[in-house]
């Protein structure tokens, strides 16, 4: 993981999705793409999601928030720091995650729960990292919790604004890390914000 050095260190990430004109003023899906950066406003990565051609335009046009998407994170000069995997599944969703080499880092895994949103962070063996408990709705905090209960980290919706939002559904995340935070946790956390967005945010009228 020495490629993403940043994360070993950062507090807080501010994630901004990045709205084309063509799906601002239209109804047409286009790549999600997002820029990372550090609370004082430098880039850490940027991400988007790869493929194109007819059958990725209309997969992402029909299925919405339902599609799988493979998306890779890039650091400033360009180059690859993680890869995201999303697969196509019926019911719960699920995220894997790879390092630069391709390596597994892990996965988020979506599971039932009463009253709740609940995630799974998985290591590439199966056992369990943390978990993630958010509301049904508003405010839109994601608690990130060892399986001693202990809460290391926060992902949270931050809205851009009522004049913005009149227009775009863009949206913006803050991800809060404490010191203590497993480093193996860390790029699994931020990918968990991606897959929070594609659930809950995509079709958000």
């Amino acid at each position: 993981m020495s490629n993403l050095p940043v994360l070993a260190r950062a507090s807080a990430l501010v994630i901004r999705q990045q709205k084309e004109l063509l799906e601002v003023f239209t109804d047409f899906e286009t790549k999600n793409r997002y820029a990372i950066q550090l609370p004082d406003g430098q880039t850490a990565f940027y991400a988007a999601e790869t493929g194109g051609g007819a059958w990725a335009f209309i997969t992402r046009s029909f299925l919405k928030a339902r599609r799988p998407f493979t998306m890779d994170l890039l650091d400033p000069t360009g180059g690859m720091a993680l890869r995201l995997e999303r697969p196509w599944t019926w019911f719960f969703s699920e995220l894997h995650v790879r390092d630069a080499q391709g390596q597994r880092l892990g996965m988020i895994d979506q599971r039932f729960a009463f009253l709740s949103r609940r995630f799974v962070i998985l290591d590439p063996t199966g056992r369990e990292l943390a978990q993630i408990h958010g509301p049904l709705w508003r405010p839109w905090t994601f608690r990130i919790l060892q399986p001693d209960g202990q809460e290391v980290g926060r992902i949270t919706k931050k809205w851009s604004g009522l004049l913005v939002e009149a227009f775009t559904d863009a949206d913006t995340f803050g991800v809060e890390m404490s010191p203590g935070m497993d480093a193996r946790l860390r790029p699994l956390v931020l990918a968990a914000t991606f897959l929070i967005d594609f659930l809950y945010f995509e079709d958000r009228d």
